[in-house]
């Protein structure tokens, strides 16, 4: 199974693309801007797209994803989110407001879009590969995700802030491969991420400090202003975990 990062900056600016990941080349793990850079035929050939949580930097290519390619399909896209979610996603993006109700569109029998709730431990089985929801707690209802090959996992939290219950299921995950973890702050910008419920280098360094596994570890959601040096303090108070800024373009293989 591959992971490619369309996106993985908690900014835009030039070549930067907010957070969305194409596995293989099916399935979308959220869908920031770096969706726009996928071609009509990979469009064409996404059939799932699974949000960690309701934020423009997580969803914003979903409207426009459904409305260039849903006429080119012959299933709709299926979207995979909580019941919270789903329900943000229903009331304040496709709401005829905002962008069109694409699960009306051509009609309600045959539409472009489908929702799909996701539960809590119940996994997602396409075709040999498994997605899980994790726990995660954010200013919106939000959820990480295990991803399963079936030969190895990958985990993304999604955005989060200090979390027990998501190391509690990460420690359980005996085939983990890959944890790619959001930084968002530096650490001068503290009362920042706790009022909005991000991490920063301290606390990443204890969030990593009740990991239990071995798998590599990648940084995402830098801010494009302080995003280097944020990674340096990472790579300080963080060095015993030896983390990797995520970077755009990068495939993992798992």
């Amino acid at each position: 199974m591959k992971l490619r990062v369309l996106g993985c900056s908690g900014g835009i600016g030039g070549a930067l693309r907010t957070t969305s990941f194409l596995l293989d080349h099916d399935i979308l793990l959220d869908a920031g801007t770096g969706v726009g850079d996928l071609s009509l035929e990979e469009l064409r050939c996404i059939d799932h797209v699974f949000v960690t949580h309701s934020h423009l930097d997580h969803v914003a290519f979903i409207p426009f994803l459904v409305d260039t390619v849903g006429a080119l399909r012959s299933q709709p896209l299926t979207l995979h989110a909580t019941a919270e979610t789903l329900d943000i996603l229903r009331t304040h993006l496709f709401n005829w407001k905002l962008w069109p109700d694409f699960t009306a569109i051509p009609n309600a029998q045959a539409p472009y879009l489908r929702y799909h709730t996701l539960h809590p431990g119940q996994p997602v089985r396409l075709d040999g590969r498994s997605l899980r929801c994790l726990p995660a707690d954010h200013v919106v209802p939000a959820v990480g995700y295990q991803v399963d090959s079936g030969q190895g996992s990958l985990v993304f939290t999604g955005d989060t802030a200090p979390c027990d219950a998501l190391w509690q299921a990460v420690n359980r995950i005996r085939n983990l491969r890959y944890l790619i973890i959001e930084t968002a702050f530096s650490n001068a910008e503290a009362g920042l991420a706790a009022v909005s419920k991000h991490l920063t280098p301290d606390l990443l360094a204890g969030e990593l400090a009740k990991l239990r596994v071995k798998p590599e570890i990648f940084i995402t959601h830098l801010k494009p202003v302080d995003g280097a040096s944020t990674m340096e303090e990472v790579s300080t108070v963080a060095a015993a975990h030896a983390p990797r800024m995520l970077e755009q373009g990068q495939i993992l293989e798992f």
